[in-house]
């Protein structure tokens, strides 16, 4: 199912009874921070919550606040327009293990998942509503008015508001030591200048002024490498940047997808429609004609990086200052009743372990095709995404664990994985408790680790150097002969299944027993 807009979204959650709507004012400075994340920690992610009067400065924003709009499992499906998010994964599985027919049956198969791909391509168009306002910086200063009331959510024929600046825009300071206000939503695009690929990922922005603010695509990004390109060239530095339209952006954004391959694909796939894109107004790439806001401007490679920083991040600490570009915004445009889209990062759980969660559900297929004993594969919230893998194998040959630890730290962003622990298939990887069970039960510390050295994630506060740090991976499974182990391995405690049920009869004939 494709939105037309993020308000389209809000409607839908708003049907369904997953939004919550806030009409008093509300701060950007600090107090959404702590509205949201009471919300995120709620059971199961709480709902979405829709800031009707965030402010700035004081002063009530133009534009309302959306936030925790994916932060559970059945937003997460609502985005994908899907029952759930296991249904989207195994029709993308059984996509990617598709094989050449051998039969016309088969043939007629094929067919049918193909024409699932017929919306996958973007395509563009001359016009979109995120054009419906154009602010260009190198023309006259926008209106000086005062800000009308802020528009209905609901109602999008409300009195148009006024230009977006990054100065009414409500953009937050999330956490006290924070050094700003930081958009925390911005799908960032970029091309290539070689081969004209594009890329759409997601890095954090701090707001400097009402033109500039800092682009934190940290060294292993896709977006990074883009601009390397560009110093190396010395040529001034394209770049897009997007808020809000069909959530399958943003997912999209953050989704670990292979270096070339164009996130609006995966999106024109996902929503089976394809993404309409047009051209900005005041460069040459490409954006998505339904999104909220689109802010436009370049990287200019011939000035220096800008410190940037400290944030509240993920990883539940702050990162510090550091040097990272600038992004001098040329024009901002926007829809008439856009919607400010936001998350916020910090202890887990938060709005990202669902994003994230999502990702390797979807991509699962993918790891299996590479190593078919892979069943199951998770990402507890407490390593904040990465940092803790737990991984299920059927086992059938001494040494296989270690094969997949050293398989999985090769594989685009699992390189930043600090712990993986191999266990095997009769274990829930979903369940923290029964991982660590088997950890403490089936490893001697000695035998059973394996030390390596490997590409950090920049953020990572506790490596000694910054992108550089060390991973260590636990094998928790059986043990085979061919592996040390010289003993006969015990069997599980378990009752047996006639046992189990005999009392379930019992129960079941006599649920209160006195």
């Amino acid at each position: 199912m494709a939105y037309e807009s993020f308000r389209d979204f809000l409607r839908a959650l708003d049907r369904l009874g997953e939004l919550k709507r806030i009409s008093p004012p509300v701060a950007t400075e600090l107090e959404i921070t702590e509205l949201a994340d009471r919300e995120m920690k709620s059971p199961g992610g709480g709902k979405a919550l829709l800031i009707e009067k965030p402010t700035v400065n004081g002063e009530v924003s133009p534009f309302p606040l959306a936030i925790n709009t994916l932060g559970s499992w059945r937003r997460m499906a609502l985005a994908f327009g899907a029952e759930s998010v296991d249904a989207v994964a195994a029709e993308l599985g059984s996509l990617i293990r598709a094989k050449p027919p051998t039969s016309f049956r088969e043939a007629i198969r094929l067919l049918s998942t193909a024409l699932d791909l017929r919306h996958a391509k973007p395509k563009m168009v001359k016009s979109g509503p995120c054009q419906e306002v154009i602010h260009k910086f190198d023309a006259p200063p926008p209106r000086t008015v005062p800000w009308p009331k802020a528009p209905d959510w609901r109602n999008p024929s409300a009195p148009d508001p006024q230009p977006a600046t990054l100065l009414n825009l409500p953009i937050q300071k999330c956490w006290p030591l924070d050094g700003g206000r930081f958009i925390t939503l911005p799908c960032v695009v970029t091309k290539d200048p070689d081969t004209g690929q594009r890329n759409v990922g997601m890095y954090r922005m701090q707001i400097y002024d009402e033109r500039t603010t800092g682009m934190h695509w940290q060294l292993q990004k896709v977006g990074a490498r883009h601009g390397r390109r560009y110093y190396e060239r010395g040529e001034r530095m394209p770049v897009a940047v997007f808020l809000g339209g069909d959530p399958v952006f943003t997912f999209c954004a953050t989704a670990p997808l292979p270096d070339g391959l164009d996130e609006f694909l995966l999106a024109g796939y996902l929503r089976k429609q394809s993404v309409e894109l047009v051209r900005c107004v005041s460069n040459n790439l490409e954006v998505p004609a339904n999104a909220d806001f689109v802010l436009e401007g370049y990287v200019d490679p011939t000035e220096p990086l800008r410190e940037e920083g400290p944030f509240g991040d993920h990883t539940g600490y702050y990162t510090l200052p550091e040097p990272y570009p600038v992004f001098h915004v040329t024009a901002i445009t926007h829809r008439k009743d856009a919607v400010y889209p936001a998350t916020i990062v910090g202890l887990p759980p938060m709005e990202d372990f669902y994003i994230g969660s999502a990702s390797v559900k979807l991509f699962l297929p993918v790891f299996k095709m590479n190593f078919p004993e892979i069943m199951d594969l998770a990402l507890p919230a407490e390593g904040v995404f990465h940092n803790l893998v737990f991984v299920s194998i059927r086992k059938t040959y001494p040494m296989q664990a270690y094969k997949i630890m050293h398989g999985l730290w090769g594989m685009g962003q699992m390189m930043f994985t600090k712990y993986i622990i191999v266990v095997d298939d009769d274990v829930d990887v979903h369940n923290t408790s029964e991982v660590l069970f088997r950890l403490c039960a089936n490893t001697d510390p000695q035998r059973d680790t394996v030390f390596t050295r490997g590409p950090a994630d920049v953020l990572d506060h506790a490596t000694s150097e910054i992108g550089v740090g060390t991973k260590l991976g636990f094998d928790a499974t059986r043990k085979l002969p061919g592996e040390g182990f010289k003993r006969p391995w015990p069997p599980l405690i378990r009752m047996s299944e006639e046992v189990r049920r005999k009392i379930d009869a019992l129960i079941k004939s006599n649920p209160h027993p006195t």
